[in-house]
């Protein structure tokens, strides 16, 4: 935790209300990012990023301003003109800002780890990747072995001027490999234990060693071997049957950023645009079928989006978003949550002290269901079962899309079947969730973490969860040779 802050939050904010905000918060960060890449056995890549800064957000003449800097002698300035932004915004304000109230609090939190990261060498890590290469170069076929490791820290003052303290100290860590294989005709790659940069959680190093990276990323690395020889796919209409790691990114794109309340309002168009999932369809759209239920939770325990308190100082909570395929809630902030009379989800985050912050993803989730990998594939009589996220596109409402897996296998009779490659699928969100007719129970449900997830303009990054267990999906187009 900070022990002390190098700018005096109360002195700030007394300073911005005395020259005409309504409101002020002051949020200071300090953030480190270790980064290792390891290519092969000879070649790594160390990096180490550290950025300390703090930003001022204000309510003046009923509208927002922000400001940030790294110099914290300029706080007066910095104050300053973020008020003189709000007050130049207010020229065109159509409304007041208005903030649903939240608890005043003074409170700390820290993540909970079990092996201290800090206390893991850089020399250490190397090695643990360096075993990972090694295993997967023995494998015939493979022409290269890529292995990476991230550790986050991230120290949070934040102050408001209804009387909020809080202290958060939020720390992260995931690892994952590729494995490449090539022979005279064909190229295939696999990633352990999932795409972008493998699996992250809010934990010490006890999470990089329960991902197993050695002995799984060896499976993987066989698995792209076999998909050299894999036959093509075939075009038409199947059950597909989704792992959870495939799972995460279909729940990401299709509902998580669909329902994130800036984009439904409008506000957040420009980058990667808004959303088919309109206030007017709340507690009316049937977004999927009653086997979806999906919930917003930042109190998951080592979740990439789990934290106490949000960046406007919100509690971290658990919203239901979609019960039983009925739209209920949106992610939201204070001013979003006034508007439409909603949940505050507690999902402002920002990036960085430099970034105003937005309505974000949290640890979006499906809640288990009652079936099972096994038992979803006996009752199959055609079909495919897809893992690990390849490529995907969607559209800027979030509606129509395309993804592709790394690896799929056909199904056949009730029974895994051959490996398939050049597969892909596409569909419209509503009809595609409202196919869903089996969710993996509890024992297969597991919380993902993706390290870098993107929105707004400046663009800003941060990261997000994704409970999920594999699911099946009926009459979805698939595609492969035409």
């Amino acid at each position: 935790m900070v022990s002390k802050s190098p700018l005096n939050i109360e002195q700030c904010i007394d300073f911005a209300v005395s020259n005409g905000a309504s409101y002020a918060d002051v949020r200071i960060v300090n953030r480190t990012i270790d980064m290792i890449r390891l290519t092969n056995i000879d070649s790594n890549e160390l990096s180490v990023l550290n950025t300390l800064g703090y930003g001022i957000r204000v309510i003046a003449d009923g509208c927002w301003g922000f400001c940030a800097s790294y110099d914290f002698s300029f706080w007066r300035e910095t104050v300053k003109k973020a008020i003189d932004i709000a007050k130049a915004s207010a020229k065109f304000k159509k409304k007041d800002i208005i903030l649903t109230k939240i608890p005043v609090v003074r409170d700390k939190y820290e993540t909970p780890q079990e092996i201290d990261l800090r206390t893991i060498s850089a020399n250490e890590k190397i090695d643990l990747l360096t075993e990972v290469n090694s295993t997967i170069l023995k494998v015939q076929g493979i022409q290269q072995a890529r292995s990476m490791m991230n550790s986050i820290y991230t120290d949070t003052i934040f102050g408001s001027s209804e009387g909020s303290f809080i202290e958060q100290k939020i720390i992260a860590c995931g690892a994952g490999s590729v494995s490449l294989a090539a022979d005279n005709t064909n190229a295939a790659f696999r990633s352990y234990p999932a795409s972008f940069q493998g699996d992250h959680r809010t934990a010490g190093f006890e999470h990089i060693l329960s991902l197993d990276l050695v002995n799984g990323s060896l499976e993987f690395a066989h698995q792209a071997v076999q998909l050299l020889k894999a036959k093509s796919c075939k075009s038409g209409k199947k059950t597909v049957i989704l792992d959870g790691s495939m799972m995460t990114l279909m729940i990401h794109e299709s509902i998580g950023h669909a329902l994130e309340l800036d984009r439904v309002l409008g506000s957040e168009a420009s980058y990667a645009g808004t959303s088919f999932a309109t206030t007017e369809k709340r507690l009316k759209y049937q977004y999927g079928s009653e086997k979806v239920t999906i919930t917003a939770d930042s109190t998951l325990p080592g979740g990439m989006g789990t934290y106490k308190y949000d960046d406007e100082g919100s509690p971290a909570n658990r919203t239901v978003l979609i019960e039983n395929g009925l739209l209920k809630n949106y992610l939201t902030s204070r001013e979003t949550a006034y508007l439409n009379q909603g949940q505050i989800s507690g999902a402002m985050r920002a990036e960085g002290w430099q970034n105003f912050p937005l309505i974000r993803m949290t640890n979006i989730n499906i809640e288990p269901g009652d079936s099972s990998l096994n038992q979803m594939i006996s009752e199959t009589e055609d079909g495919i079962f897809m893992k690990t996220i390849k490529t995907y596109s969607i559209d800027d409402k979030r509606l129509n899309f395309q993804f592709a897996p790394e690896m799929a296998w056909e199904i056949k009779n009730g029974k895994i079947g051959d490996v398939i490659s050049n597969v892909k699928y596409s569909g419209i969100t509503p009809e595609f969730w409202n196919s869903c007719d089996a969710v993996g129970g509890s024992d297969e449900w597991h919380l993902w973490g993706i390290p870098v997830c993107g929105k707004g303009e400046p663009g800003q990054s941060v990261p997000v969860g994704h409970g999920t267990a594999p699911a099946r999906f009926q009459n979805i187009q698939v595609w492969g040779d035409l």
